[in-house]
């Protein structure tokens, strides 16, 4: 008898694997495109997945790389999900030379003014 290659819907393995909360947010990234398989953009969900895949993926602005090790039998803890795969992604290199972005929630003298900005003009007009 020929053993059975063990194989998983992709949307099951991202599932399983812990990379997306909920079942059906796996399934809507993989049909949105996000999730390549083996180099190919895989749109439908039912979509098999086997042992030696490698997926391709996005979540939250960063580009994830894994190597299916194993079918996952349930959505088991954490350090069970991490026996699933082997995590291909790069590290990230962090430039020390380049300037921070800083961020401004708004631009000074537009809108309202802060309360510090309100104290100043109270103080400038002398108001008590």
């Amino acid at each position: 008898m020929s053993e059975r290659k063990a194989t998983q819907r992709i949307d099951v393995w991202l599932w399983h694997a812990r990379f997306y909360k909920t079942r059906s947010l796996a399934t809507k990234m993989v049909r949105g495109g996000k999730v390549r398989l083996n180099g190919n953009v895989c749109k439908k969900s039912s979509s098999v997945v086997t042992p030696g895949d490698i997926l391709t993926y996005i979540r939250v602005d960063d580009i994830f790389i894994a190597k299916v090790i194993d079918i996952g039998i349930r959505r088991g803890p954490a350090p069970e999900a991490q026996l699933l795969y082997e995590d291909l992604t790069p590290a990230k290199e962090v430039n020390k030379d380049a300037p921070r972005e800083i961020s401004v929630l708004r631009q000074k003298g537009s809108g309202r003014p802060t309360k510090a900005e309100r104290r100043a003009i109270d103080k400038l007009m002398d108001r008590n």
